[in-house]
């Protein structure tokens, strides 16, 4: 059973509607929020906070207009509030010894590659370093085209980009129900699903607040993006104070259960493309990568193919058995230029620094 207790990689998404009360933060409730995430820190749990609010308080700090803004009035309330939204969790996350780092992301991060593999790659060296990202579609230069639209499926893609065990969406609502519940008193919430049905989807309706760009159709399409990825989701009352304690003490919910780990359901999704190229690696690389390493130039007999980097390569044995597939970190020019040769001299041959593997374990897809 899928519960916050035992998760090892947590994305906490917060609607602007949590966060921001007539243009302002709600302080309070953010403190107890942080004391949340800190004790979710204590613990060794790796925490990513996708957060909106920028634009509600950029728009406040202006003085705007109530209604809706026009595309150019919303990037400039969000290049204003998004200042504003990053202190705040500063502050909120400082006392307790936690450091906070602002990343901004757009649709087109996740839809190429190679953006995609720099986000993961960024956000995994800031966990590593015990850092709590707070991220937010970048509002500012985000045109109609390379939106989410909502922060729902941002963060299931998040949840999805790091291998998150748990993806918790804090709602105005304290779960998904079979009709609005504050107009059907027959409502009845789902405690646990298993698998998103017709029947789940029929009960979806749309956002119901005046700040909150997502309904529960967004949130399933979030679930199903996460469930399909390894991550298990949770819909739960976030207005409360202390509403990750909450959900660790059982108060009601909803969980999405996900029917496989996050590392399974990524290596499937490797395991499924098309390769672009063919690396040939030696017997050395042939033992490391089947104790669980990644490839290093050093052991690449040869390459093939026309790819770039963040492309899926075939990785072949001297003898031509497919051994798997992998994303690789270097362009085909690249690859043929370091095969063969040490991590250490990487940036001799290229003339700049380069990462040690060619294709990192977590790419690699083992047949």
């Amino acid at each position: 059973m899928a519960s916050l207790s035992s998760a090892k990689r947590v994305v906490v998404k917060i609607g602007s509607a949590l966060l921001v009360e007539d243009g302002r933060l709600r302080r309070s409730w953010l403190a107890t929020l942080a004391s949340d995430v800190a004790r979710l820190r204590k613990r060794g749990v790796a925490v990513v906070l996708v957060s909106s609010g920028s634009i509600a308080l950029g728009r406040a700090a202006m003085s705007m207009p109530d209604g809706a803004l026009s595309l150019e009035q919303s990037q400039a309330a969000a290049a204003v509030g998004q200042i504003k939204l990053a202190r705040a969790y500063e502050e909120a996350l400082e006392p307790f010894g936690i450091s906070t780092a602002q990343v901004l992301v757009t649709l087109e991060d996740s839809a190429n590659r190679r953006r995609y593999l720099n986000s993961r790659a960024t956000l995994e060296q800031l966990l590593s370093m015990g850092v709590v990202p707070i991220v937010n579609e970048n509002d500012t230069v985000a045109t109609d085209e390379i939106r989410y639209g909502d922060n729902d499926r941002l963060g299931a893609q998040i949840a999805v980009t790091i291998g998150a065990d748990v993806l918790v969406l804090l709602s105005d609502v304290d779960g998904f129900y079979s009709g609005n519940p504050k107009e059907d008193a027959g409502a009845e919430r789902y405690d646990v699903i298993e698998r998103i049905t017709p029947e789940i989807e029929a009960h979806a309706g749309d956002a119901g607040t005046g700040l909150s760009k997502g309904g529960m159709k967004t949130k399933l399409m979030a679930a199903k993006t996460a469930m399909s990825g390894g991550a298990s989701m949770v819909i739960a009352l976030g207005a409360p104070d202390n509403p990750l304690k909450r959900i660790e003490n059982d108060e009601p919910c909803t969980w999405f259960v996900a029917n496989t780990d996050p590392q399974a359901a990524r290596k499937r999704w490797i395991g499924a493309m098309k390769p672009k190229g063919e690396i040939v690696i030696d017997d050395g690389a042939v033992s490391a990568l089947s104790s669980g390493k990644s490839l290093l130039p050093a052991g690449v007999a040869s390459v093939s193919g026309a790819f770039g980097r963040g492309d899926p390569v075939a990785i072949v044995s001297a003898g031509g058995a497919r051994l798997g597939m992998g994303l690789t970190r270097y362009t085909a020019a690249e690859a043929a230029a370091i095969k063969g040769v040490r991590s250490g001299d990487i940036e001799e041959i290229l003339g700049y620094p380069g990462r040690a593997a060619l294709v990192h374990r977590d790419d690699l897809s083992m047949s």
